[in-house]
């Protein structure tokens, strides 16, 4: 069953001069990433691995990126995750440290952006060691800026603030900050998903879809093109729903629909795991360009869906990726199957350290002849398997 054309290559999304995309990143130290590890990021990524392996690492580093850029709150980034000592690669000798290199690829060139944390133990904390950015990576001697470091937060947001207004600090800034990590995991009979939810918290759905009804609620107002391809999307693999019943309440609206076959509305706590994750996923990845994060962090997403449901998120993580960057970790052969070879990322650990490695056309050219992509990381072909 094809319910989206996911097999052909899709081009790069078109650069927005203001903010660019995020062409290379290089980790090292990073919870279980010990050695550097350097990855070319297109438009879509998708890593697939074993439990363990470091996928959800991979996610979380652009998370904690995020947190450093958007409103220097690397503190409370690190007081979230439960304290600094656990984001450190737990096998390295010596001084444990985080560092990092970005390059973001915009319409005038290669600006680039680095950073090294470390420990503080008596603080369960990390301190800003080293910072630094360059506006021309792909120079023959790039020239770096280092930055004057104050310990507890990233400096470069300061750069790219009056009274400095650094043009470069500021395209950095506006370049690296603004990604989401969703992870649409908790559909417990307690989770916000199945509450009602502040009508007016609509514009952007958040990392865990607990305003999914609001979004829905507002596409249905100001973007019904949008709205109702949601509806056909999510027929495509669930064919008894109808449409949803989005009444606000008291400033409030919960996530209510109908089924084709009945006049009963089903309410939260009557609708399958499966179905609210998929109801979160095709909205997310039918949004408006403006109303999406420029880099997608997407955790597992064909978590409790039917093999057919994943084919339609990957078909659509693949036309979204026109418009939006995308990561994506998967454990899923199907999800697999939907993206084209340059853009699976095999993720592996040797010696407790993840390791990245992008396929080659040269290990997969003769065997995509009859085998899926995901049937060949199945079968052990490509690694990333225990």
């Amino acid at each position: 069953m094809t319910l989206l054309n996911t097999t052909s290559t899709q081009p790069p999304p078109p650069l927005n001069p203001a903010k660019g995309q995020i062409a290379r990143v290089e980790i090292s130290g990073f919870r279980s990433f010990g050695p550097t590890q350097s990855l070319d990021l297109p438009a879509l990524t998708l890593l697939v691995g074993g439990n363990g392996t470091g996928k959800s690492n991979f996610l979380r580093f652009f998370d904690m990126l995020a947190w450093m850029l958007k409103a220097q709150k690397l503190q409370e980034f690190v007081l979230h995750q439960g304290g600094g000592a656990d984001l450190f690669f737990a096998e390295e000798a010596g001084a444990p440290q985080i560092r990092a290199e970005l390059t973001l690829r915009t319409a005038t060139g290669q600006l680039a952006y680095r950073f090294a944390l470390a420990p503080v133990p008596a603080g369960n904390t990390v301190t800003v060691v080293d910072e630094a950015y360059c506006c021309d990576r792909s120079a023959d001697a790039p020239i770096w800026q280092a930055l004057p470091g104050n310990g507890r937060e990233a400096e470069l947001v300061m750069a790219a603030s009056p009274p400095e207004n650094q043009e470069c600090a500021r395209a950095l800034v506006r370049g690296l900050r603004e990604s989401r990590l969703y992870q649409f995991h908790d559909t417990s009979p307690t989770a916000a998903l199945r509450r009602g939810w502040d009508e007016t918290d609509n514009a952007r759905l958040r990392s865990d879809g607990a305003n999914l009804a609001p979004v829905l609620l507002n596409l249905l107002n100001n973007d019904f093109r949008c709205y109702k391809e949601i509806l056909e999307r999510i027929r495509r693999v669930l064919p008894s729903f109808d449409d949803f019943v989005l009444e606000p309440q008291f400033g409030s609206v919960n996530l209510r629909w109908q089924s084709r076959h009945s006049d009963k509305t089903f309410v939260p706590h009557l609708t399958s795991d499966g179905s609210l994750r998929l109801f979160c996923l095709v909205t997310l990845l039918s949004m408006p360009p403006e109303l999406l994060p420029d880099l997608l962090l997407i955790d597992e997403p064909e978590l409790g869906l039917h093999p057919y449901a994943i084919e339609l998120v990957g078909g659509l993580m693949t036309a979204a990726s026109n418009h939006t960057q995308i990561i994506a970790a998967t454990q899923s052969p199907t999800l697999a199957s939907q993206v084209g070879w340059e853009n699976l990322v095999v993720v592996d650990q040797m010696n407790g350290a993840t390791q990245l490695r992008r396929l080659q056309e040269a290990d997969v050219a003769h065997w995509l002849e009859k085998f899926r992509l995901g049937e060949l990381w199945e079968m052990n072909l490509l690694g990333g398997n225990p």
